[in-house]
């Protein structure tokens, strides 16, 4: 689950972070509203969504197509000018290198106060799977792409892992500031403001946490100037954060991965026409890459599970019908825990109650499978079997109608 710019400065205030003065605001008289709390004499206007590089992003017209302005974060010096940037920008998508070619449809946009900027810097926490620890990193290339930072130039991202119970040590923190430049009192703000990050992440349950830029001011300040935060989707699950949990922007999500959350299924939109349904991850990836080198474009990624039941696969099944861009569904089961008897009766019943005009191959092996391929052969239905996944793949793309 992630979180917007102002939500993330909310908690990383709480844990003791300098952020700017700012406000919240959903309509233009809002954002006019907010410019004039914050006293002026300028501030900045920032679009609010689950996708970075708005800055450099593009928000267009609903057909997008035609171009309402350049850059989801602008400068406005007056209140009239914060509220004619919020009418070109609320309720429109805003393109950028991560929302996708569709956008994302700004709701909310975040008026802060200006900062008097010396330097940019980054700062983030992710896992290092190989490490199997939390690693801080910092640049003092803030401002950019961190990923391209680290392409063109790897020795500019400092790293230090730290232990998830101790947390990172001074030395490590010094050793930090060190590296970014920081002298006298920026220097102390820094080592006393990297271990508070450390728990935050730690006590947040963070996937990702990221600071960028992390702006030192002509004074010598420390202020976060933008805040990204993702959480384990576990700990939400399992009620471990529920204040963070309330700050769950649905509209940010897609819906049918949403509503495959509420099922217990794991889901995730892809840009093909082929639906997938595979239980386990392994097969899952394994489904897509044969789709793609069959010459198809898989539409999703979606595991039902080694434990789903009848009900689960019906569900399932009509999540993948609900999107409009497939053109036939691919059903590979491997039968374990998950018998294919029990798949098979769920895909008979979810086609009866759903009015299925798209091909379907299945494939199925394991547990009961025999039993399996007779639920589907004598269900009267339309069902397109394939004895393995290569020729489930070449089927299932020959049976949409698509080239190969």
């Amino acid at each position: 689950m992630n979180l917007h710019e102002f939500q993330a400065k909310q908690v990383l205030s709480k844990a003791g972070f300098p952020i700017l003065a700012g406000h919240v605001a959903e309509t233009p008289d809002q954002a006019a509203d907010a410019f004039t709390k914050l006293g002026g004499p300028l501030a900045v206007v920032k679009s609010q969504i689950h996708a970075g590089g708005r800055g450099k992003g593009t928000v267009y017209e609903k057909d997008l197509k035609t171009v309402r302005l350049q850059g989801g974060v602008k400068l406005a010096k007056s209140a009239d000018e914060a509220k004619q940037l919020a009418e070109r920008i609320l309720g429109y998508p805003l393109v950028t290198k991560q929302s996708g070619p569709k956008g994302r449809i700004v709701r909310r946009v975040y008026v802060e106060a200006g900062c008097d900027i010396d330097r940019e810097l980054y700062l983030g926490i992710v896992l290092d799977r190989k490490a199997g620890k939390p690693c801080l990193m910092a640049s003092k290339q803030g401002g950019m792409e961190i990923e391209e930072v680290a392409a063109r130039d790897p020795k500019a991202i400092l790293k230090e892992h730290f232990d998830i119970a101790l947390g990172i040590q001074g030395y490590q923190s010094r050793r930090i500031a060190f590296g970014l430049e920081l002298k006298g009192d920026t220097f102390k703000q820094f080592v006393k403001l990297a271990p508070a990050l450390c728990r935050m992440y730690v006590e947040r349950d963070c996937s990702l946490l990221e600071i960028n830029p992390l702006v030192v001011t002509k004074q010598g300040a420390i202020v976060a100037l933008d805040g990204k935060i993702g959480i384990d989707d576990r700990a939400i699950e399992m009620k471990k954060q529920p204040e963070l949990e309330a700050m769950r922007d649905i509209g940010e999500e897609d819906p049918i991965e949403y509503e495959a959350t509420s099922y217990g299924l794991n889901y995730v939109s892809m840009e093909g026409n082929i639906g997938c349904m595979v239980n386990g991850a392994g097969l899952a990836m394994a489904t897509m890459d044969i789709i793609k080198q069959a010459g198809g474009a898989p539409a999703n990624f979606l595991d039902v599970g080694g434990g789903a039941n009848k009900d689960q696969v019906k569900k399932a099944f009509k999540l993948l019908l609900a999107n409009p861009e497939v053109k036939a569904l691919f059903i590979n089961i491997f039968g374990g825990i998950l018998r294919c008897d029990v798949l098979a009766q769920g895909i008979v019943d979810a086609v009866k109650e759903v009015d299925v005009k798209i091909p379907i191959v299945v494939r199925l092996e394991g547990t009961n499978v025999e039993i399996g391929r007779e639920i589907l052969k004598n269900s009267g239905l339309k069902i397109i079997p394939a004895a393995d996944m290569g020729e489930g793949a070449r089927k299932v793309i020959e049976a949409a109608g698509l080239k190969r």
